[in-house]
């Protein structure tokens, strides 16, 4: 018998369009009242509105670059939803529910907000999801910032490590794991909390003992004509309109405009000088071969950047900062030395972090990873701030002359022209063929001298001209 209808009376009557049943009141004895039926609707999922959370660095708003899922796939947690881009960094969206995609809110490249939903999921209402979670996910959850993660790259790590990372505001996807499988392990937390702090910490011994690579899983080597890095045309017709076009600002462009236009009021002088890098040229072909069989590619820039550091050292002034009133200089304790890099969503500075206690092996090895990430566009927040030093390296596109432009707060920013054969006289005055290199410098006159920059400069070139005097002050 279908039951329409429940009508409590004197008696109770269960009533259907031809059936009608009378039980009297007294027949059912019960110690306490109680409802005969509980009545509740079939099993079916609840709808959860996954909200962008606060991606740091006052970040209001990202574009959605790519969807990973459509509507009607299933994803599990910590599933890739979608990656995102602000002006700082790209990020991958993760899943905090196991459930069903109902809605995308976003189509790619439109902008979404910190806040406002991503998708709908519709997940098992057996499962208990909380309420709060249906009606509003807080922007500033540290749980779901343990959920945001570099494109293609799991989080993965135990519930007390999670825990130690959520107490001190880490974002596990800018964790290197070192654990099985990329886990995180908590020694890894406590490394990344101490080189943000700046702590200075012994070299990792990681580099000696990693073992040589399969002569098949070698890394490839570079091309030998650099011509072919430089980008070329899209092979798509070219259609004249004859209408001007209007488009926003937006990523990288919109960061590039903010710092600029704070950069430009800096007063800016400008110091260059040539470097003969024959030394480092041969000592370098000597060393590629050992860096590849331990899968790292091994360029000139690890020691540019290791002399600057030593060059950092005995003049701090350039690794320091000025506020915003000029009334005091912070001298930063790390050398955190960026990197230009151009990429196909425009000039991107990530960094490389302690660069005072690292070797040229692990800064070579950190600069492979910025760049495959770089180019890939996935480069985290992380990577992208708390620089102290700038180098440019203009030579890989073939420059040998610039104006580099310093990056707030920083004071000070190198530009590395091309490596050129040309002739040059020895002491003897005989003429001999040298590998020259340009460099351009930029600081900020108002705490910079010329001297200064001139007398760290001619540090740096020192280095790099003998390179085996770097042995002396390595640590």
């Amino acid at each position: 018998v279908c039951i329409h209808r429940v009508r409590s009376c004197s008696s109770i009557r269960f009533i259907k369009s031809k059936y009608v049943c009378v039980f009297d009141k007294s027949a059912l004895k019960f110690s306490h009242q109680q409802r005969l039926f509980r009545t509740s609707a079939v099993s079916c999922g609840q709808i959860v509105q996954f909200k962008l959370s606060d991606i740091g660095e006052g970040i209001i708003e990202v574009t959605v670059k790519e969807w990973y899922v459509k509507e009607g796939d299933s994803v599990s947690q910590f599933d890739s939803i979608c990656e995102v881009q602000s002006d700082k960094a790209s990020v991958t969206i993760t899943s905090r529910y196991d459930g069903i995609i109902r809605k995308l809110h976003y189509n790619v490249d439109e902008i979404a907000y910190v806040g406002k939903p991503l998708v709908d999921i519709e997940t098992d209402a057996s499962k208990g999801v909380a309420s709060e979670d249906v009606v509003e996910t807080p922007p500033m959850s540290h749980e779901e910032h343990t959920h945001q993660e570099i494109k293609g790259h799991k989080t993965l790590a135990t519930p007390a490590v999670r825990r130690l990372a959520m107490e001190n505001n880490v974002k596990l996807s800018e964790v290197v794991g070192t654990g099985k499988d990329n886990r995180i392990l908590k020694e890894d937390i406590l490394n990344y909390l101490a080189k943000q702090t700046g702590a200075i910490l012994p070299p990792s011994p990681k580099a000696e003992i990693i073992p040589p690579l399969p002569k098949s899983e070698t890394v490839p080597a570079a091309p030998k004509d650099k011509a072919h890095k430089i980008p070329v045309p899209v092979s798509r017709p070219i259609v004249f309109s004859g209408k001007d076009k209007t488009e926003p600002i937006t990523g990288f462009h919109k960061a590039m405009v903010k710092t600029m236009s704070a950069a430009l009021k800096i007063p800016h002088f400008g110091y260059c000088d040539e470097i003969d890098l024959t030394q480092l040229v041969q000592l370098r072909e000597e060393l590629k071969p050992l860096a590849q069989l331990r899968g790292v590619k091994l360029s000139f820039m690890p020691f540019f950047i290791k002399a600057a550091s030593l060059g950092l050292l005995q003049y701090p002034i350039l690794n320091a900062s000025l506020d915003e009133s000029c009334q005091n200089v912070t001298y930063k304790a790390s050398h955190n030395i960026g990197v230009a890099m151009d990429t196909e969503q425009g000039l991107i500075v990530p960094n490389v972090k302690n660069v005072q206690v690292c070797s040229v092996f692990e800064i070579a090895s950190e600069l492979n990873r910025l760049q495959s990430l770089g180019s890939a566009g996935q480069l985290g927040t992380n990577d992208l701030t708390g620089g102290t030093f700038t180098l440019s390296n203009i030579g890989t596109i073939g420059g040998t002359y610039a104006k580099p432009v310093i990056l707030p707060p920083e004071v000070a920013i190198g530009a590395l022209g091309k490596i050129q054969l040309l002739p040059r006289f020895n002491g003897k005055g005989e003429v001999f063929k040298a590998q020259i290199m340009n460099v351009s410098w930029s600081a900020d006159h108002r705490i910079i001298d010329g001297a200064t920059m001139a007398r760290f400069s001619n540090l740096w070139k020192s280095y790099l001209e003998n390179p085996a005097s770097m042995l002396l002050d390595l640590k």
